[in-house]
Formats: structure tokens, C-alpha cells, sequence
């Protein structure tokens, strides 16, 4: 959902407050001649997941034979530079 629409002038003249706008969650359509270009959007913030939470999801995933896995890539990956 597009919060407001600016032109490209705008979004020149005044970029600190249009970014400033968009920091605060809101969501602009930005225009040439009238037509939409652009939309710009906050970006969502990363989450953190601690180390313990990592290792657990590790444990209880399946068992994983390296030398095989690798195999299995080095078969069906071409490994040339200019492949």
C-alpha cells in the first residue's frame, strides 16, 4: 500500500525529508512526467538469533555426509572458470 505519491523533482529537492518519511514506515510512489518509476519502502530490520538457537536448529536437523554432498555437487556443477 503506497502511502503518497512524489515526483522526481521532490524526491531531489528535498531527499533528507523524503527519507525521513520513508524511515518512519512510510511507503512513497516516486514519479517522471506523472508516470510511477520507483516506490520506495522501509527496510525491514534484520533479526538477530543467537548462537545457542543456531547450534539446536543444527542438532536437530538430518546428518550430512560431507564427502558425498561435495561429490554430488562436483557432478552436476561445472567448476571451469570460463564454464
Amino acid at each position: 500500500m503506497v502511502d503518497a505519491i512524489i515526483s522526481q523533482r521532490e524526491l531531489r529537492n528535498d531527499s533528507a525529508a523524503v527519507l525521513r518519511e520513508v524511515q518512519a514506515g512510510r511507503r512513497l510512489t516516486v514519479t517522471r512526467n506523472g508516470v510511477p518509476v520507483a516506490e520506495l519502502r522501509p527496510v525491514s530490520a534484520g533479526r538477530f538469533v543467537p548462537r545457542a538457537v543456531i547450534a539446536a536448529a543444527i542438532d536437530l536437523g538430518p546428518a550430512i555426509d560431507g564427502d558425498a554432498f561435495l561429490a554430488s555437487l562436483d557432478a552436476i556443477v561445472d567448476q571451469a572458470i570460463d564454464g
